[in-house]
């Protein structure tokens, strides 16, 4: 496939020519290894919950002896002090099952699947995302309000190593000039506060996905209103995790993606 790169002005400059993006998208692969991607929380308490407090060796278990518990009616639980004053000590039992802030008798254990892909599978899902990535269509899908705009831009989108050097102002200036001020719109990340009880749960921003700029390994980029990603760290989740999203590269990005899949070429090291 013939790509082509685009310059600081949204025209363009030269072409490259690349497979990367002629795959065959397989759903069942980019199905399988997005959920290995997800993050999942393990089904189980804290481990030491009920346990971070000294209640062993505090108290003795022997008669006629400084800080004894025998004698006084109280029971063998381990103990935790409270107070005391003299020989006269106020104990609060602790640690174990069935007392108050003690800890759970049979908690659920931790549960944690980790399934592996293998590495042609990954490969190939790699290279299904890319195509899904590469197509109009596919993105239209992912969001509504391409639905009555007139999606003409020729997928990938390409960018020359120069306009990361602009300043975050002129880089959405070149965003809006190379996708439209409509597109552009979704391109930028849109936040607002969530409605409903999520407000109260640690998480009352709602924030849209935005465009994704996937950069080369060695090249750097600090912006907020778009997601950043080098090759190296390049997942299917970023790329088609539920959908194909907009995605920029540059034409670095483009050879280490590359260098990722097929191996470097002969004589580098």
């Amino acid at each position: 496939m013939k790509l082509q790169i685009i310059d600081v002005q949204g025209n363009k400059t030269k072409e490259i020519t690349s497979n990367i993006f002629d795959g065959q998208i397989r759903w069942d692969l980019v199905q399988k290894i997005a959920e290995t991607e997800k993050e999942k929380q393990p089904y189980a308490p804290y481990l030491w919950a009920g346990m971070e407090t000294s209640a062993s060796g505090n108290v003795k278990h022997n008669r006629h002896v400084w800080k004894t518990d025998r004698g006084k009616g109280l029971s063998r639980y381990p103990k935790k002090r409270m107070s005391d004053k003299g020989s006269n000590f106020v104990w609060v039992a602790a640690t174990v099952p069935g007392v108050r802030k003690g800890r759970r008798a049979h908690p659920p254990r931790v549960i944690r699947r980790e399934f592996k892909i293998n590495k042609k599978e990954q490969i190939l899902g790699l290279l299904s995302a890319l195509a899904m990535v590469a197509s109009n269509e596919q993105v239209k899908k992912k969001y509504s309000r391409l639905d009555n705009l007139d999606f003409k831009i020729k997928l990938p989108v390409i960018i020359d190593a120069k306009a990361l050097s602009l300043k975050s102002k002129d880089f959405f200036v070149m965003i809006n000039k190379i996708f439209g001020e409509q597109i552009s719109q979704i391109a930028i990340q849109d936040s607002k506060i969530r409605a409903g009880r999520g407000k109260m749960r640690n998480r009352p921003h709602k924030k849209t996905a935005g465009l994704l700029l996937v950069l080369g390994n060695k090249e750097e980029k600090k912006i907020s209103g778009i997601d950043v990603v080098n090759a190296q760290d390049l997942k299917l989740l970023d790329l088609a995790g539920n959908g194909a999203r907009l995605v920029m590269f540059t034409e670095g990005a483009v050879k280490d993606i590359e260098y990722r899949i097929k191996g470097k070429p002969e004589g580098k090291k």
